[in-house]
């Protein structure tokens, strides 16, 4: 059986000097992990200057829509298909995207930030269409090699992006009056939706890799606590979409909240803590639990805001177990030793930072001092992510742009 953590010999593949960009357009997890990070240091600094009023919004969408929107179907969509891309190669034996046609997804990508973020000009369904068009691609180019190899495991990956397609189709039929106000509905699910997905690659790898960088005792993966987990947290998210407001989202987020922490319990979280590459994986599943907790905690009292959950589940499990997953994925796919100096941990450090400020620190300012210092505490965290990213970029774009250390492909 095949497992996730992008181990194996790749499929072959055409030479550095035989592909448009060289290295960058060799394999999907190098121009996407990069844009990934790009867009995080650009976007989340631009949206707190529109909020501050220092800088004028010229998107189509309001602009929390348009932040929401774009750490979905921007950033976690760009992560998500530089791992998916990398890995179904992996998977499967066959090839995905480089090259030409690697190129061209990133372009489309790129179109759609572009549309949404400058598009206030353009035709609503002009946008639209630009922006809609990535995910479906992605979804047929992992599609084609999963169902010809009838790799089964994995088509739940194919369900996923084309879940995330709908989703954000979603969003701009609500911009363009169609159904008026699912602009946050769609994106709201689409958050869960990834959370589900990187519920389900943590329970393949986490365990994994800390049993390969650490000893193996002790370390264990219990296959029905994943299976329970990743049902719970579906459940949840259905709920969530279909029912919002009803006794079922709390009743489903505690039971995936237990879960989470049931399967992580014998994950080997203390011999972790010295290996920066693990410890923020690990950080970034126990997030996923802290955001479901928070749900609850939402829903039954007045005194913990929604938001607590939502940035919980996206600044803190999101963009943590993008950071390490990217820092990683790079490393290992490039050939080098699977270890990060200090600028990377400061990264992992710092992104943490950002997550807790945001999660409690609004939370508590506005219950103790009634909202005093709220948009300071929102730059504090924003700009902790933003130097987060932006020291992956600069640490792992000589990385990224050049070849396999040891002559292989890909």
């Amino acid at each position: 059986m095949r497992s996730l953590p992008l181990a194996g010999e790749p499929p072959a593949a055409r030479s550095r000097r035989d592909v448009p960009l060289g290295g960058l357009s060799a394999a999907g997890f190098r121009p996407f992990f990069l844009a990934a990070a790009l867009l995080a240091v650009v976007m989340v600094p631009l949206w707190l200057a529109v909020l501050h009023g220092k800088a004028a919004h010229r998107g189509m969408l309001e602009p929390m829509v348009w932040h929401a929107h774009e750490m979905v179907f921007g950033f976690a969509a760009a992560v998500i298909a530089g791992f998916l891309l990398t890995a179904v190669r992996n998977w499967t034996g066959r090839e995905t995207a480089t090259g030409g046609s690697l190129v061209a997804l990133v372009v489309l990508w790129a179109a759609g930030r572009v549309a949404i973020t400058f598009g206030s000009a353009l035709p609503a369904a002009l946008v639209a269409v630009v922006d809609v068009a990535f995910l479906p691609a992605l979804a047929v180019t992992i599609a084609v090699p999963i169902v010809k190899s009838d790799n089964r495991r994995n088509r739940v990956m194919i369900v996923v992006v084309t879940t995330l397609a709908v989703a954000n189709a979603l969003v701009h039929l609500g911009a363009l009056g169609i159904l008026p106000g699912w602009e946050l509905r769609a994106t709201r699910a689409a958050v869960h939706v990834v959370v589900l997905l990187a519920a389900l690659i943590a329970g393949r790898v986490i365990p994994m890799f800390t049993r390969n960088a650490t000893s193996p005792e002790g370390v264990v993966s219990v296959p029905a606590l994943d299976v329970a987990a990743a049902v719970s947290i579906a459940a949840y998210v259905v709920a969530d979409f279909a029912t919002p407001g009803s006794f079922l989202v709390p009743a489903f987020a505690l039971v995936a909240a237990v879960l989470i922490l049931a399967r992580a319990a014998r994950w080997g979280l203390g011999r972790s803590l010295r290996n920066p590459l693990l410890w923020i994986l690990h950080f970034g599943h126990a997030w996923i639990a802290a955001g479901l907790a928070l749900r609850v905690a939402s829903a039954v009292t007045t005194t913990v805001p929604a938001s607590a959950a939502t940035h919980a589940l996206t600044v803190g499990a999101i963009g943590s177990l993008c950071l390490g997953m990217m820092a990683r994925v790079s490393l290992g796919h490039t050939g080098r030793p699977l270890t990060v100096r200090a600028p990377m941990t400061l990264a992992f450090a710092t992104l943490t930072l950002a997550a807790v400020v945001r999660v409690l620190g609004p939370w508590l300012v506005t219950s103790m001092l009634g909202g005093l210092h709220y948009g300071t505490l929102l730059v504090v965290s924003g700009v902790a992510w933003a130097v987060a990213f932006g020291i992956f970029f600069a640490v792992y774009m000589p990385v990224l742009v050049a070849p396999r250390v040891d002559g292989k492909p890909g």
